[in-house]
């Protein structure tokens, strides 16, 4: 069993900034993948970014291109700078973990609230 606890949520203006963390414990197996899903209300719940813990520096992500996704894997934790936010930001960010190389089910953080406000 692998256990996520998140932090770092809140509510900011349009062009604000916020930075979600994410830390692990438990059965930590490496290599694993951590990263970021989001759900907004009425919605379904989508990939924002992840990241293998075989893989060096921070990265943006491909679904807005304003987030930079960066790991410490001495502490099993995953972090999302949020930049530039908007309002079609607004959702709950979801940490997950999971094996990479293997078949493996995901791991769910408790999810934590974005509003973006204009």
């Amino acid at each position: 069993q692998v256990q996520l606890v998140e932090s770092g949520g809140g509510s900011v203006l349009t062009g604000g900034s916020l930075n979600l963390s994410c830390t692990a414990s438990g059965d930590i197996f490496r290599p694993n993948i951590m990263g970021w899903f989001r759900q907004a209300p009425g919605g379904q719940r989508e990939l924002v970014a992840h990241m293998q813990s075989d893989v060096d520096g921070p990265s943006v992500d491909s679904l807005t291109g304003r987030f930079l996704i960066s790991r410490d894997n001495a502490h099993d934790t995953v972090h999302l700078q949020m930049n530039n936010l908007q309002p079609e930001d607004t959702a709950v960010y979801y940490c997950d973990w999971r094996r990479s190389n293997t078949v493996s089910p995901h791991y769910w953080g408790q999810g934590v609230q974005v509003t973006v406000s204009s």
